[in-house]
């Protein structure tokens, strides 16, 4: 049972960990120890680190740090490209050495087989579809129309120039400090595709977020059937009531049951459990950038909404102290209130105006799933007009 505990206490941590450095920002977690893992995991760590490097290697060791710190952070790398092909690769290779074997079974039959290459073989395609298609450059030849397509909104939008590329930029876009380039439509910079997400991909990049949940979620069933007809070919259940006189309840012959899988198929147990927290992780994900396409809001355009009304909220209650300070001014000659109602009345919440937000771009729930199954670039009325020669 000491193995069944560890592995517990394994998914337990490796949970805690992926969703503290994934979501320990948010709001929801602030002053919990998840935001304090996360302020770890992110910060302190890597003070840390770089402390001990200095005191072992000095400052050379330092340099060596910061060096590939630039590489993996300030520029665009595969690194991480390549780590998602290992995981998946191994993890597939060891589906296949650990659980063919028992394919065809009791509970799967052997179309299994080729059904678990055929969706690694889909989630990869949609990985090198999102990593290297574009994601809506904006240049000197397009965007005109980029220009007509999104309207500023003169609130987190208004009309500028990319000091880069030397163009006008449209609503909506951002320069890339790491492709170097203006993209339409800038949700954010993917290290795992080594790519953006913009206008015109990202389509394929929640085709490939939802694909290999349901990739993760099958592995798990199929996994879980497969140890289910092992206990059902071996006849666990008969041998522990028979021979071994355990009552013939659920919870008699759970811990039973999970003891010999523990022991017999343990390397499955932890695939399940793997499988399991990486398609949790991947539904969150999921969610939040779907939800930004139903409300035609992009990452980029949530942190300048964010920046935006903590702005407006300053200033509304810069002018709300101003306006009493003026009516404090034009009361002069008149008759005082009292002391005490004066002292009181500093410490009560002045009056502001409330900050609204107004999405200009969010135009409906079936236009908005339109315009990222169909970005605007694609349609022919995009396409740029050529001059009638007179």
């Amino acid at each position: 049972m000491s193995l069944y505990w560890l592995l517990i206490c394994h998914g337990m941590m490796t949970l805690t960990i992926a969703v503290s450095f994934l979501c320990g920002q948010w709001p929801i977690f602030q002053g919990t120890p998840v935001s304090c893992i996360h302020r770890f995991l992110t910060f302190g760590a890597y003070r840390h680190f770089l402390k001990f490097v200095g005191v072992v290697c000095g400052d050379r060791g330092k340099n060596v740090v910061f060096s590939v710190e630039y590489y993996c952070c300030e520029r665009a790398n595969p690194i991480l490209q390549i780590v998602y092909l290992a995981i998946i690769g191994t993890t597939y290779y060891i589906v296949v050495k650990t659980s063919f074997s028992y394919i065809p079974g009791h509970y799967l039959s052997e179309v299994h087989r080729y059904a678990s290459f055929f969706g690694v073989a889909i989630g990869i395609f949609l990985f090198l579809l999102t990593s290297f298609s574009d994601p809506g450059t904006v240049k000197a030849e397009n965007v005109s129309q980029y220009l007509s397509a999104y309207p500023y909104d003169n609130m987190i939008f208004t009309k500028k120039e990319c000091p880069t590329c030397k163009i006008p930029k449209p609503a909506r876009s951002k320069h890339c400090s790491l492709c170097k380039r203006c993209v339409a439509r800038f949700d954010h910079h993917c290290g795992w595709m080594n790519n953006c997400i913009g206008e015109r991909n990202t389509r394929y990049f929640l085709a490939f977020l939802i694909w290999h949940f349901l990739l993760c979620v099958y592995g798990t069933i199929a996994i879980g059937l497969v140890l289910a007809g092992r206990v059902e070919e071996l006849q666990i259940v008969h041998i522990l009531i028979v021979y071994y006189g355990v009552d013939n309840s659920v919870s008699s012959l759970a811990p039973y049951i999970a003891q010999w899988l523990l022991d017999a198929h343990n390397t499955q147990i932890l695939l399940m459990v793997f499988l399991a927290i990486v398609s949790l992780l991947l539904a969150g994900f999921f969610a939040y950038h779907a939800n930004l396409c139903l409300t035609n809001t992009t990452t980029n355009e949530t942190f300048k909404w964010q920046d935006y009304v903590i702005w407006q909220k300053k200033l509304n209650e810069a002018r709300a102290a101003l306006n009493v300070n003026t009516t404090g001014m034009n009361t002069e000659g008149k008759p005082q209130a009292s002391k005490c109602k004066s002292f009181f009345r500093r410490f009560l919440p002045q009056e502001t105006e409330v900050v609204v937000r107004r999405n200009v771009y969010d135009k409906g729930f079936f236009h908005n799933i339109y315009e990222v199954i169909f970005p605007v670039s694609t349609r022919a009325s995009f396409m740029p007009t050529k001059s009638k020669s007179g």
